[in-house]
């Protein structure tokens, strides 16, 4: 009868990972762009995971021969004016720029939902003072504020995910806000304040987790932001300092002097962001696509 059971239960661990696999074809069919995207991300994230596997060298070790080394068999991808391996250098700068992205995401995601579902759930004065200093904070362009904070704070990796953070927090609290508002008067809300209910509690945990689907979207969609807002920031020495290899910083350090007789330095840094980039785009439009519905044809 065991036995049975033991056979049941991998009978249907395998109808379960067989069913996800069929969804995940589907949605690669119905948005290829989107997978695209996603393989793109995947790339990245596993060379910034096994970056101390990948990199044929270390990317702070220096080499006098060796500067400006064109691409060859030993450096795949040349070497920079210290003799440093590009390659190497810019698979750990995946690692920096999506540590970066994620944290300054997430630290402003936090931030932003707290006072998003305070501001809608609450209304009143603290909606009124909530709302404008998000007026205010939004009349200037992401990176724009993401210089004012990082010019304030000082180049670090802490500094300049607290910089890139700050200048997300107004979409994220417009978005938890708007779904406040019209959640907060929903069946299933007045039964649970009838029900006696804190209003704390109410709003942690039944307004709050029906507004994770449009954050889902908003986090991938801007990912690509700012990791472009990293690599800017780097690239005008605000943003992560030496000796951490970031493709802004290399992209600073080679692009005045050495673009001419070692264009190599500018190129792969250059392709690195604009396929990080364009990644998470691509991943983001389709991620929207399938949890939006009025974006579904």
């Amino acid at each position: 009868m065991a036995e049975i059971d033991h056979r049941a239960e991998l009978s249907r661990a395998g109808a379960n990972v067989s069913g996800h696999w069929s969804r995940m074809l589907f949605y690669a069919r119905q948005h290829p762009l989107g997978a695209l995207g996603a393989v793109i991300v995947v790339v990245f994230v596993l060379a910034a995971l096994f970056a101390d596997v990948l990199a044929p060298h270390d990317p702070l070790d220096t080499s006098a021969p060796d500067s400006l080394k064109a691409p060859g068999t030993i450096f795949v991808m040349g070497a920079d004016m210290m003799g440093r391996d590009v390659l190497s250098r810019i698979i750990h700068g995946a690692r920096i720029s999506l540590t970066v992205g994620v944290a300054s995401i997430l630290l402003g995601g936090v931030i932003g939902i707290v006072i998003g579902l305070m501001s809608g759930y609450l209304l009143g004065w603290f909606d009124l003072l909530m709302q404008r200093l998000i007026d205010i904070m939004q009349a200037l362009p992401l990176l724009v504020l993401a210089l004012v904070m990082a010019a304030s704070l000082g180049p670090s990796l802490e500094n300049t995910i607290i910089a890139i953070s700050i200048p997300l927090v107004p979409n994220v609290a417009r978005v938890v806000r708007s779904s406040t508002l019209s959640l907060r008067e929903m069946p299933f809300v007045e039964a649970a304040r009838a029900a006696g209910m804190s209003e704390l509690r109410v709003a942690v945990r039944h307004v709050l987790p029906n507004t994770l689907a449009p954050l889902i979207v908003l986090f991938t969609a801007q990912l690509g932001s700012a990791i472009l807002v990293e690599a800017s920031l780097s690239f005008l020495g605000l943003g992560v300092p030496e000796p951490h290899p970031s493709w802004g910083r290399m992209l600073s350090e080679s692009a005045a002097e050495y673009v001419r007789v070692a264009p190599w330095l500018v190129i792969f840094p250059g392709i690195a962001i604009s396929l990080a980039v364009f990644g998470t785009n691509l991943f983001g439009d389709a991620v929207r696509d399938i949890l939006d519905p009025r974006q579904r044809s």
